[in-house]
């Protein structure tokens, strides 16, 4: 497998995305929308289209599109006058009914291509296209390494962050313009309809072991990783999509983290009694 080039391609992609996406993931989860990734994946799709159309490069297209359709969910969010699940379904519908509209539009044979697009393919990560993932990954990362403490107060509690004269409503747009750029980055491996599963389930699945943001975010990161990994190369050698078999591999995860996770409960909930020593009565422990 690491004889072609392309798959050595494949692969240092399948790492950078999946550090990428569960590190915005977190936040997103932590403030209950875990489907944006998904909502800006549709949206992405109306700039993938736009960028057939045009005949430009689809990828700073889909970044520039998705970007703006966060930004725009999100200042319609914080007006309160459309709650978050509402601007979420907007997107969804809109983004979809842009990229068919435009894809109709765009000249024969796009199809194919789209498709990598939609559900990723080992062959499409070109060299200009991983100098790319490389570098908006690593001003992900950056960013959340420098902003993390802010980002999270504000995810946990917008007013205490705004009385603690934090600037929230730049904090949300950030977030809402990194999870944009996670998608297109990650489109071209994961695809721009299954990225999101790999923003939220290696969250989730990390909440079922540990407790802790901190403990939550670094196991996050190991299991997108092991997924994005394990995805691309189980895909190798089944000859499917990679994204499908990323996020077979991540969803596999959760369902064993989850029983670990309530075994390790219950466990935890009975205490053993010393070997050879009797328990005593409720009233008759030490206080």
């Amino acid at each position: 497998m690491l004889e072609f080039d392309f798959m050595q391609r494949a692969l240092v992609a399948a790492l950078l995305v999946g550090l990428a996406a569960p590190a915005v993931g977190v936040f997103l989860v932590q403030r209950r929308l875990a489907l944006m990734g998904d909502g800006i994946g549709h949206v992405a799709l109306t700039g993938v289209a736009l960028g057939f159309l045009l005949g430009t490069a689809p990828v700073l297209t889909a970044v520039v599109v998705a970007t703006l359709g966060a930004v725009v969910i999100e200042l319609v969010r914080q007006q309160g006058r459309t709650s978050g699940d509402v601007a979420l379904a907007l997107m969804f519908y809109g983004g979809i009914a842009g990229g068919v509209l435009l894809i109709s539009l765009a000249p024969g044979g796009t199809n194919a291509n789209l498709l990598a697009y939609l559900f990723g393919s080992l062959t499409a990560v070109s060299p200009a296209d991983l100098v790319v993932i490389a570098v908006l990954s690593g001003l992900l990362l950056l960013t959340l390494l420098l902003l993390g403490r802010e980002m999270f107060a504000v995810c946990h509690d917008e007013e205490f962050a705004r009385v603690a004269g934090l600037p929230v409503r730049t904090l949300n747009l950030l977030l809402a313009v990194m999870a944009a750029v996670t998608v297109t980055v990650a489109m071209r491996v994961v695809g721009l309809l299954l990225i999101s599963a790999l923003m939220i389930v290696p969250v989730a699945t990390a909440q079922q072991l540990v407790r802790g943001f901190r403990a939550t975010v670094v196991l996050a990161l190991a299991l997108g990783v092991t997924a994005s990994i394990g995805g691309v190369t189980g895909s190798w050698y089944a000859g499917t999509a990679p994204g499908a078999m990323i996020v077979v591999v991540a969803l596999a995860g959760f369902a064993v983290a989850t029983l670990v996770g309530l075994i390790l409960r219950r466990t935890r909930r009975r205490p053993a009694a010393p070997a050879g020593a009797a328990l005593l009565p409720e009233e008759a422990t030490p206080r």
